[in-house]
């Protein structure tokens, strides 16, 4: 009889990114803006992979957190859906680099009225469960974590894959 040994490799790549913008009042410039950010898409990877799956599992995870810690639940916008799903697509082609570069604008380009606002990024590459890893490395982070825990009610969630595999994660909060 043969033994057979298998060994397995778990190789995973993590980066994290926060940021956070306050204003005294009610945003003016509240309607939507053309943006300077690119929108193709062409090198972003097409694949199986569930994207609107892995979006909405941090938003689960992150308002299971919140909850936890006594504070409200956060409202998914579809406006801000669509400018952090830009946002991760124009990253993972490498449209812009990773980061809070146009945060700004992309916070005007919703639409949505805001006091106070804050991102979050990350991108991770070989996990098994790739949401599960961002949201772990965000809580972790003091940066991140603040961000997570603000007086924020309204949240977008997007994420993209590029063609080597990295996956691209950016959420904004608003109040």
């Amino acid at each position: 009889m043969i033994k057979q040994i298998v060994y397995s490799v778990a190789l995973g790549t993590i980066a994290l990114s926060s940021g956070a913008i306050a204003t005294s009042g009610t945003n003016p410039a509240c309607t939507p803006v053309p943006s300077n950010v690119s929108n193709n898409t062409n090198q972003v990877a097409a694949n199986s992979m569930d994207t609107a799956a892995i979006e909405q599992s941090i938003f689960n995870q992150i308002n299971n957190y919140r909850v936890s810690q006594g504070l409200p639940a956060l409202t998914r916008n579809s406006a801000i859906d669509n400018q952090v799903r830009l946002h991760s697509k124009n990253m993972a082609n490498g449209t812009v680099s990773f980061g809070h570069s146009g945060f700004s604008e992309r916070l005007n380009a919703t639409g949505v009225a805001y006091r106070g606002a804050a991102e979050n990024v990350a991108y991770n590459q070989g996990y098994g469960d790739p949401a599960t890893k961002a949201v772990q490395g965000w809580l972790k982070s003091p940066g991140h974590l603040a961000n997570i825990r603000g007086n924020y009610n309204q949240t977008g969630i997007g994420v993209a894959k590029n063609s080597q595999g990295a996956i691209y994660f950016t959420q904004i909060f608003i109040r």
